[in-house]
C-alpha cells in the first residue's frame, strides 16, 4: 500500500524533530566543550580528505564534469588547510580573553569567554560542495557545536558521498548529513538551530533568511554578485590576463569570487583582451569544445546572456545545449545594463569594458551592489589604495585573483548583497562561538553611597566615579 504524500512530510518531519532532540542532547551532555573532541572532529575533516581524495574526485567530475587536479585544488587542499590551521590555533582561540577594567570597577577582573552557540545548520552549495560544506562545518566543531550538514542536491553523487563519509569520520552522535531538496531545507530550518550558515546565491540567501526568521535563527549568508577586477595602465597586463582568465575558468566560471567582469583603461584595453584570449587558450590546449554547466537551467541562463549582449565576442560563444557546455567567451563592452552586466554570470563568460580613469572605475562598481570580491591590478601604491578604499566589497586582492579565500588568518564574506558575517580561521571561530562577557566582583568594598535612597552628596560622589 501507497504512503500518500501527507504521511511521508509527517514522517519527515518526526524525524528531523527526533534529530533536532538528538543533537540538543548531546551538546547538553557536554562533551563537544572539550578542546579534544574538537580537535578529532578537525583530524577526521582533514583525514576525510586527504583518504577519499579519489572518491571526492570521481563524485565532483559525475557532478560538474570536473577534472581531479581542479577538485584537489578547489575542494580538497583547501578544505584540509582549514582544519589543520584550525587545529593548530584552536586551544588559543578558546582561552579567555583578559580585559583591563575602569578605576571606576575596581577591585574586580573581566574576560571574554567563548562558548558554543549548540546546534548549528551548514547548508552547503553546488559549485564547491566538499570545500563549501566542509569549510563552514571546520568553523562549527572548532567552536564546540553539533552540526547538521546539509549537501546541495544539485551535486547528488558529493551529496550522497558526504552522507556516507561524514559519519565515519567524525563524531555520528554530534554532527548530523541530511540530504534532499529545498523542501528538506525549510522543514531544517524550522528546527530552530543556533546558527546558519548558507552559502549560494542572494535569491536563495533570501529564502534561507526568511525561514530563520520565525525562530529568530541569526544567519551567515556567503552570497556572491557581480566582483570586478579593474586593470590600470601601469598594470603587468602578462601577469594580470593570466590570473584573471585562471580563475575565471576555474570550474566553469562557477565560482563565487571569480571575476564576473574587467574593467580597463582605454590605452591598454586591446593588449589585455588579446592577452586574455591567449591565456584562456593555452589553459585548455589539451581540451576541445565547451565547459560543462551544472544543469539545464543554469546552461539556458548563461546562453541567454549571450544571445542578448550588445557586446563584441571577440572569443568563443559557441555553445552546446546537449552537452551542457560554453565555450569560454570574452565580450567587450556589452551595455551597462544589459542581463549580462546586471546577473552575477556564473560561467565561462568574462565582460571586459573600457574605462577612461580610475574615477569612472570606481563610479561604475559603486553604483551596482556592493561585489563579494574587489580585485585591483596596478603598479601605483596610491592608486591600490584609493580603488581599495573608495569601493565597498566584502574582501579585495591586490594583483590576483581570489587568493584571500585561501588564507584561513583573514576574514571571508561578504558585504550588502553579497553577504551577511565572515568566517575562516579564528573569524569562524568567533562566528560560531557566544562571546560571553564576565565580570567578577568581590564582596568587599561595599560603599554605603551605591544603594538608595540617593541623597544629593552620594550623586555628587557617583558623578565623580562612574
Amino acid at each position: 500500500m501507497a504512503t500518500s504524500p501527507s504521511t511521508e512530510a509527517a514522517q519527515e518531519a518526526a524525524g528531523l524533530d527526533a534529530l533536532m532532540a538528538t543533537l540538543r542532547s548531546v551538546h547538553a551532555d557536554g562533551r563537544t566543550r572539550s578542546l579534544e573532541w574538537r580537535k578529532r572532529q578537525l583530524d577526521g575533516i582533514a583525514r576525510l580528505v586527504e583518504e577519499r581524495e579519489t572518491e571526492i574526485a570521481e563524485a565532483l567530475a559525475m557532478d560538474l564534469g570536473r577534472g581531479a587536479a581542479e577538485s584537489w585544488l578547489g575542494d580538497i587542499t583547501s578544505t584540509r588547510g582549514e582544519a589543520l590551521y584550525a587545529r593548530r590555533h584552536l586551544r588559543s582561540w578558546m582561552k579567555r580573553k583578559r580585559q583591563r577594567m575602569p578605576l571606576s570597577q575596581q577591585p574586580a577582573s573581566g574576560w571574554v569567554q567563548y562558548e558554543p552557540l549548540g546546534v548549528v545548520l551548514v547548508i552547503g552549495p553546488w559549485n564547491y560542495p566538499v570545500y563549501l560544506s566542509l569549510g563552514p562545518l571546520v568553523a562549527a566543531v572548532a567552536a564546540g557545536n553539533c552540526a547538521v550538514l546539509k549537501p546541495s542536491e544539485l551535486a547528488p553523487a558529493t551529496s550522497a558521498l558526504l552522507a556516507r563519509l561524514v559519519p565515519r569520520y567524525l563524531d555520528p552522535e554530534a554532527v548530523k548529513v541530511v540530504e534532499g531538496d529545498a523542501m528538506v531545507t525549510q522543514d531544517l530550518l524550522a528546527l530552530g538551530f543556533d546558527h546558519v550558515l548558507f552559502t549560494g546565491g542572494t535569491e536563495i540567501g533570501k529564502k534561507i533568511m526568511a525561514g530563520a526568521a520565525p525562530t529568530l535563527t541569526p544567519v551567515t549568508l556567503e552570497l556572491g554578485g557581480k566582483s570586478p577586477a579593474i586593470v590600470l595602465a601601469d598594470a603587468d597586463l602578462g601577469v594580470a590576463a593570466r590570473r584573471i582568465a585562471w580563475v575565471k575558468l576555474m570550474n566553469s566560471g562557477q565560482t563565487c569570487i571569480a571575476p564576473d567582469y574587467v574593467l580597463v583603461e582605454r590605452s591598454v584595453r586591446e593588449a589585455l583582451v588579446d592577452k586574455i584570449i591567449a591565456s584562456m587558450k593555452a589553459f585548455r590546449a589539451d581540451q576541445d569544445g565547451g565547459m560543462r554547466i551544472v544543469n539545464e537551467r543554469q546552461f539556458e541562463r548563461i546562453a541567454g546572456y549571450l544571445d542578448a549582449t550588445e557586446g563584441s565576442v571577440v572569443a568563443g560563444g559557441g555553445t552546446d545545449r546537449a552537452a551542457l557546455t560554453v565555450e569560454p567567451t570574452v565580450v567587450v563592452d556589452p551595455a551597462p545594463d544589459e542581463p549580462l552586466m546586471t546577473d552575477e554570470i556564473f560561467g565561462p563568460v568574462l565582460p571586459v569594458l573600457t574605462v577612461d580613469s580610475p574615477d569612472e572605475a570606481i563610479r561604475f562598481v559603486n553604483r551596482r551592489p556592493k561585489p563579494l570580491a574587489l580585485y585591483v591590478f596596478t603598479r601605483g601604491r596610491a592608486a591600490r589604495t584609493r580603488l581599495v578604499d573608495e569601493i565597498p566589497a566584502g574582501g579585495a586582492v591586490v594583483n590576483h585573483v581570489a587568493m584571500h579565500c585561501l588564507v584561513p588568518s583573514l576574514p571571508f564574506g561578504g558585504v550588502g548583497a553579497s553577504g551577511i558575517g565572515a568566517y575562516h580561521g579564528e573569524w569562524g571561530f568567533q562566528r560560531l562561538s557566544h562571546r560571553k562577557a564576565v565580570l567578577a566582583k568581590t564582596f568587599r568594598p561595599d560603599p554605603r553611597v551605591m544603594y538608595p535612597p540617593y541623597t544629593e552628596k552620594a550623586l555628587s560622589m557617583m558623578r565623580r566615579i562612574l
